[in-house]
């Protein structure tokens, strides 16, 4: 056989990938019935495609239908046959007969169309739908009757279908071959010449039909041929052949159409039987007709993609055998009864979110077994998301990024794909693909706030945690990871990381030294956010820092004036009036807030109906005239509290002098300065008898204490001696004067003495003198 390279076509197109997405055609013919590794066409050469191209792009191929016909070699670039390919069994009557192959190719993905034409192989014989033929024919019927005869039929195409059918030589019978309108050929045995009965009641004929292959094929049928007496006319039909349509999805029990025949004959002879002897293809269940009346209904269901026409004969059979045939031809017409298949081709389940528009993401394949309007499909997405479809090759679409992606936004989508054909009503399928948008850097930490602001009380426990900020990050994985930092600043030319530092992991704040308010009251610091990715984003954020305060400062007394020496008056004539202003106590507190609001309080006075104070200002007022009978000295302790938890306060005493000369009250106060000094001195003694008085007490009791414990160590030595252990006590003697005049002996003597409980009444045993730094004496 010869294989024809046909035609080749290729077209690029240019996929975002930054790669192409190559499309191209080619056309071979083969014989059916081809072995195994059998040689279908160089496709690598043919495609101008490299060995190694297809090594390195994973080629692989596929066949419509699902069936596996070919197999491609990718080392060498060949398309050969994998199994066995029976043209009848994939096309039937259906001519030319082709198989399409699609060569897939991945990284980057690409398609090749290979059309095969399958060549019809005259590997069938014809076929009658019986084994034999049995005719009833009456010794009556004239030369010139036609008796209709089953043909046989071939499932070839072309020349090597059926041609001409040959009887088997005879006197009685000849064939009559006759050209249908419809192309078709119908054979009538005819007779050429009266029977007889009596002569031979039983005629058998061998009926021969001969295609056109090379070499030709035949089949054969026997034809026995009962000759009947009497009954001399067969029954006719009213047309030859009849014909109608029907939609594929018409139900079980419709009536297709009804045929008629006549009989010559009379009563009983007259009587037609109608019957089906042939239907075309696969459709024997799927007509019955009525043996009376000739109406031929549906018996099965009808698939316009299985079977799109039958041709039925239809034989009237009278009393007396006489027959006669018709043809009925069905025509099936399509219904919109198959929804779109969608085939995944090739899918990339994850894309980058900086994949520009354009990127294929998936192919697939579109088909509709419907023909006309009923097969054709279009595809469509939603309009809101950034994909579409787009259509690279016959029934292929390729689904393409239309936008750039964003994963902070989407970080998947479910694409549905919607196909949909013209018919009506019209029939749709969906397929639904996930695609997940993977992460890149490209989005920076963003703090809450740009400016913060933190407290922390002021005396606080370095290593306590007061504030903590977070920064988020709308990437994932590593790319989302943030680290904290602190701006390098100065804080009163201190650096701002000895007084602050940060977790870096977590963002919290952390003091590490005791504030004093007094010293810092506010400062500022930035905080700096870095992810890890690479390269990596950073943020930042001002944090003003407040120390707060707390009530750790008494109230101080500016006026008046508070010294070691008695304090001057403050004088009050005796003419004043009730609200006379005798003084004001001036007063501070270091603290802010309410730690430093101050109230004034009277606390002690020597008339008590004379003064007032102002719990605010600190003034100190008359509250009625001055008498006669006030004394002339007035004391007044005013006690100045702040309104801190727990409060501080501070007192003050003034002397207040009530008189009408100023030399006389400075007299007066002075008499009291001194009687005051008197009774300080005198608190003064006290206080150092009773100091005296202590110290004695307790060195007392530590000399008694140390008594007893040496004795108790004493006793402890003497018995040990007594039993015969000689423990060493070290003892140094005291200093005495040396003979040489300087007052202290000029090294020191250390005696080691060992004594027994009765060792007061014994004499020296031994002396044992030891040479060291010092002399020492074992006795």
């Amino acid at each position: 056989f010869n294989i024809t390279l046909l035609k080749t076509k290729i077209q690029y197109s240019i996929f975002n990938f930054g790669l192409y997405f190559l499309t191209g055609e080619v056309r071979y013919s083969i014989p059916e019935e081809m072995l195994t590794e059998s040689l279908v066409g160089n496709v690598a050469k043919d495609l101008g495609l490299d060995i190694r191209r297809l090594k390195t792009g994973s080629a692989r191929i596929f066949t419509e239908g699902g069936a596996e016909y070919f197999e491609l070699n990718t080392n060498k670039g060949t398309l050969v046959v994998k199994g066995r390919i029976d043209r009848e069994e994939l096309c039937a009557q259906i001519f030319p007969c082709t198989l399409n192959v699609q060569v897939v190719l991945e990284n980057p993905i690409e398609f090749y169309e290979v059309i095969v034409e399958i060549i019809d192989v005259n590997d069938n014989d014809p076929i009658f739908p019986n084994k034999n033929i049995k005719l009833e024919i009456s010794e009556a019927s004239m030369p010139g009757s036609r008796f209709a005869l089953l043909s046989a039929t071939d499932n070839d195409v072309g020349l090597n279908a059926l041609q001409t059918y040959t009887l088997t030589p005879n006197e009685n019978f000849n064939l009559k071959i006759r050209k249908q309108s419809d192309g078709s050929s119908s054979i009538d045995l005819l007779l050429i010449k009266q029977l007889d009965r009596e002569k031979l009641e039983e005629h058998v004929l061998l009926l021969i039909a001969i295609d056109s292959g090379s070499p030709p094929r035949t089949g054969t049928v026997e034809i026995q041929i009962v000759v009947l007496d009497a009954n001399d006319n067969a029954p006719v039909f009213t047309q030859d052949i009849y014909k109608t349509t029907v939609e594929e999805n018409t139900s079980i029990g419709y009536m297709l159409i009804s045929v008629t025949a006549t009989d010559a004959d009379k009563e009983m002879h007259a009587l037609i039987t109608y019957s089906l002897t042939h239907v075309t293809g696969n459709g024997g269940d799927l007509f019955e007709i009525n043996p009376s009346s000739g109406g031929i209904k549906v018996k099965g269901h009808l698939d316009y993609e299985t079977g799109k026409m039958y041709e039925i004969t239809v034989q009237a059979k009278d009393a007396g055998g006489g027959t006669g045939s018709c043809k009925v031809i069905v025509d099936i017409i399509d219904v919109n009864d198959n929804i779109p298949l969608i085939t995944l081709m090739s899918v990339s389940s994850e894309i980058p979110e900086d994949s520009g528009p354009g990127t294929v993401v998936a192919v697939i394949k579109v088909q509709d077994k419907d023909s006309g309007k009923n097969g054709k499909v279009f595809c469509l997405i939603d309009d809101n998301i950034p994909f579409k479809l787009k259509s690279s090759m016959t029934n292929l679409q390729s689904l393409e990024t239309g936008a750039f992606l964003d994963r902070e936004i989407t970080s998947q989508y479910n694409i549905t794909i919607f196909a949909r054909d013209e018919g009506d009503p019209s029939l749709s399928s969906s397929l639904t693909i996930t695609v997940e948008v993977s992460d890149v850097n490209d989005n920076a930490p963003k703090f809450d706030k740009q400016h913060y602001t933190a407290y922390i009380m002021e005396n606080n426990s370095p290593g306590n945690s007061f504030f903590s900020l977070r920064a988020k990050d709308d990437d994932s994985g590593v790319n989302s990871k943030i680290s904290y930092f602190i701006d390098q600043s100065l804080v009163q030319n201190i650096s701002v990381l000895s007084y602050i530092s940060i977790n870096f992991e977590d963002g919290t704040l952390y003091a590490v030294q005791s504030f004093d308010y007094e010293q810092v009251k506010r400062f500022q610091i930035s905080v700096i956010a870095k992810d890890g990715g690479s390269p990596s984003f950073s943020a930042s954020a001002i944090i003003d820092i407040f120390v707060q305060d707390q009530n750790d400062n008494a109230p101080q007394i500016l006026y008046p004036i508070q010294n070691k020496a008695s304090p001057g008056p403050e004088m009050l004539p005796r003419t004043a009036d009730d609200g006379y202003l005798v003084t004001k106590v001036v007063a501070v507190d270091k603290d802010s807030g309410q730690n430093a609001w101050l109230t004034y309080k009277l606390i002690k006075s020597t008339d008590q109906t004379l003064f007032k104070l102002g719990p605010h200002n600190g003034e100190l007022r008359t509250i009625r005239e001055v008498t006669e009978k006030d004394p002339t000295r007035q004391t007044v302790v005013i006690s100045v509290e702040d309104n801190g938890q727990p409060a501080q306060s501070t007192t003050v005493t003034i002397n207040v002098a009530v008189t009408d000369s100023f030399p006389q009250a400075l007299l007066e106060f002075k008499e009291l300065s001194q009687e005051a000094n008197r009774e300080s001195d005198l608190k003064f003694y006290l206080v150092i008898a009773l100091t005296v008085v202590s110290f004695l007490f307790i060195t007392f009791i530590v000399i008694f204490v140390t008594f007893k414990i040496y004795s108790w160590r004493r006793s402890r030595l003497f018995k040990a001696c007594s039993n015969g252990n000689l423990p060493v006590i070290p003892y140094y003697p005291p200093r005495y004067a040396d003979v040489g005049g300087t007052g202290t002996l000029r090294h020191v003597y250390n005696y080691e003495v060992c004594l027994t409980t009765d060792s007061g009444r014994s004499d020296f045993k031994y002396i044992k003198p030891v040479l060291h730094t010092y002399s020492e004496f074992r006795i």
